[in-house]
């Protein structure tokens, strides 16, 4: 009896021995990949961010002169840093309500007219070209769509030099990135609504839903939890990597570095003065900036329910 009952022990453990194998072999493409191009550069720019490095002599330790450099002395980097938060703010949350709207008020539509929604929603997310529609329109002679529209209604008498202008620059880019951002978080809801549970409306109905808004709330929310949150994860990497797309409709550097952000900021201390040290401090402090909106967002969801 001893001897069959340590061989029944045995093959449970040998096969859930040979699962785990197989399963980390099957894995391990992805997880070479990911060590070697998430894992490694993540380590690399920690440690160089405590570095003076130029990528031409040997990388020096200087503690925390980088983040010093940033906070007080680097008047550029307190505006890189004002841009990128103003937009996470206006962006990020303006875009994940409108992107989540959108999603439901054609989840009901016919198959057809609701995939071509879709792709029309989506489209600024494929399209390299987009950005000349929006130059064409803040064009700054008066040949452009706005200045020709306001020349003609009497509201300025000359051309305004929109994408230039300190004044306006700012908030065309915070347009274009909500027309462009929305499409992320969009894929991921108009995927769950379609998996929603039928007969829980059904149910809510019976417990006395009265309208859409209860509806949605009660029901339809509860449903989508894990689509939210993968929603946030998209609408934050979205918002926290906005720059190039200003770089083209205002120029690099803006003036006044009116649209500057963390990103073109990186961009532009690494790759044309060759400051990869300090490249790197910035890039450290734009990633703690992601980490810790992204935990609290998934704290603020999890006490809704969500994990």
């Amino acid at each position: 009896m001893i001897s069959l009952k340590t061989t029944n022990t045995k093959r449970p453990r040998n096969k859930i021995r040979a699962s785990t194998s197989t399963s980390y072999l099957m894995m391990s493409p992805w997880l070479i990949l990911f060590f070697f191009f998430t894992v490694v550069p993540i380590a690399m720019t920690i440690a160089y961010s405590f570095t003076a490095y130029n990528m031409v002599q040997p990388a020096v330790w200087i503690g925390l002169d980088n983040f010093k450099r940033m906070f007080l002395d680097d008047d550029v980097f307190i505006i890189a840093l004002k841009n990128t938060l103003i937009f996470a703010i206006a962006v990020g949350p303006i875009g994940y309500v409108m992107s989540f709207l959108y999603a439901w008020s054609i989840n009901e539509l016919s198959p057809k007219l609701r995939a071509l929604l879709t792709l029309l929603f989506y489209a600024p997310n494929l399209a390299v070209s987009v950005f000349f529609v929006w130059q064409f329109i803040f064009d700054n002679d008066a040949y452009g769509l706005a200045n020709s529209l306001v020349m003609r209604l009497g509201i300025f008498t000359e051309p305004q030099a929109w994408r230039l202008d300190p004044k306006y620059s700012l908030n065309i880019c915070i347009v274009v990135a909500l027309w462009m951002s929305a499409g992320q978080s969009f894929i991921a809801f108009i995927a769950g609504l379609q998996s929603l549970n039928t007969e829980l409306f059904e149910a809510g109905a019976i417990d006395g839903i009265k309208n859409r808004w209860q509806e949605l709330w009660f029901v339809t929310l509860p449903q989508m939890k894990p689509q939210l949150l993968l929603g946030s994860v998209f609408a934050i990497s979205t918002v926290f990597g906005i720059g190039f797309s200003n770089a083209q409709l205002t120029g690099m550097p803006s003036t006044d570095y009116a649209t500057h952000t963390l990103l073109l900021m990186i961009s532009d201390v690494g790759f044309n003065y060759y400051e990869l040290g300090y490249a790197c401090g910035i890039q450290l402090v734009l990633l703690s900036l992601m980490v810790t909106t992204w935990y609290v967002i998934t704290k603020a969801l999890s006490r809704w329910g969500v994990e």
